[in-house]
């Protein structure tokens, strides 16, 4: 008796689901694939769908023992979008919730396949994976149960290139200077770029009284989520490189070239659902011998070209 007890509790407790669940989208010729990195450092690979493509594909569920059973409530697939605040679950919010019945409450005997068809779907936000936001979709598999509901989730990835620079575009010109010590120009060509654009610049050294040990070049993104007085914005600093390297003299002019790609940036995001925005920003910095640092900060815009294959 003890023996039988202490079986079905470990069963209870210890054993893992009966089933394994996997999804499978459907090739499309030209479909790409995304690279993508979670905050962790970790990368995965998803299709990419465009707003209006449909979402189709099979599920596999591989009974893991020949005489296994499934008792259930229902098998459900449901296509997800969903903003998550990754500081405070409570403000994660749905905006798309989809779902297709695959079978009535019944028991399962034996592996089975399904076919899910969501089509023209629309997917008018593109997803991101932030510091305090992250927007994503999925696929998601649901066996119900009394209890211990059996899931699989299954991300895609959502771009939305578009045909024309959605900012107007003018010049950068900005200026860092110390009353009679120094005076620093840096001039920008365009102020929009597209996310495979090369950022051409030039900085010119209009007085130079201090030690300039050198000068570099970061990329800042700036993620707001929340609006008015409870909106929270996080800075993160995506790449720095030096630009140059030792004391410049008057007159100097230095080269500056960026290409966008170099970084894994995204589109400037305004008021996504109402719920969050992501800005870019060049950070030119000069630091002296001394380690103290100067520096300047402008807004560029970034938009994702729709290529001509689309």
């Amino acid at each position: 008796m003890l023996g039988g007890a202490s079986n079905f509790l470990g069963g209870m407790l210890g054993m893992g689901p009966p089933c394994n669940i996997y999804v499978m989208f459907n090739k499309i010729e030209g479909r790409k694939m995304a690279t993508v990195r979670d905050r962790s450092g970790q990368t995965y690979k998803a299709p990419v769908f465009l707003d209006g493509d449909d979402v189709r594909g099979k599920i596999k569920i591989e009974m893991l023992k020949s005489k296994s059973k499934v008792d259930h409530l229902g098998i459900r697939v449901e296509l997800i979008g969903v903003i998550e605040n990754l500081f405070d679950k409570s403000q994660t919010t749905n905006f798309i919730n989809l779902g297709q019945e695959l079978e009535p409450a019944g028991v399962l005997t034996e592996s089975m396949e399904y076919t899910f068809s969501f089509n023209r779907v629309e997917k008018k936000f593109e997803s991101y994976n932030g510091i305090i936001v992250r927007l994503r979709y999925f696929i998601n598999v649901v066996i119900n149960r009394n209890y211990n509901k059996i899931t699989k989730e299954e991300e895609f990835i959502v771009y939305n290139p578009i045909e024309e620079v959605p900012f107007a575009d003018k010049p950068i010109k900005m200026e860092v200077g110390i009353e009679d010590c120094l005076h620093i120009e840096f001039e920008f060509s365009r102020s929009v770029f597209n996310l495979k654009d090369c950022v051409l610049g030039k900085v010119f050294f209009n007085l130079v009284r201090i030690k300039i040990k050198h000068m570099e070049l970061n990329v800042i993104r700036k993620e707001t989520f929340g609006t008015g007085e409870k909106a929270v914005t996080e800075s993160e600093n995506l790449t720095k490189f030096e630009i140059m390297d030792g004391a410049p003299v008057k007159g100097e002019c230095i080269p500056v070239r960026f290409y966008v790609a170099s970084v894994e940036l995204t589109p400037t995001y305004e008021n996504i659902n109402k719920r969050f925005s992501v800005r870019y920003y060049l950070n030119l910095v000069l630091v002296d011998e001394e380690d103290r640092r100067y520096f300047k900060q402008q807004e560029i815009f970034l938009w994702r070209e729709k290529l001509p294959q689309q």
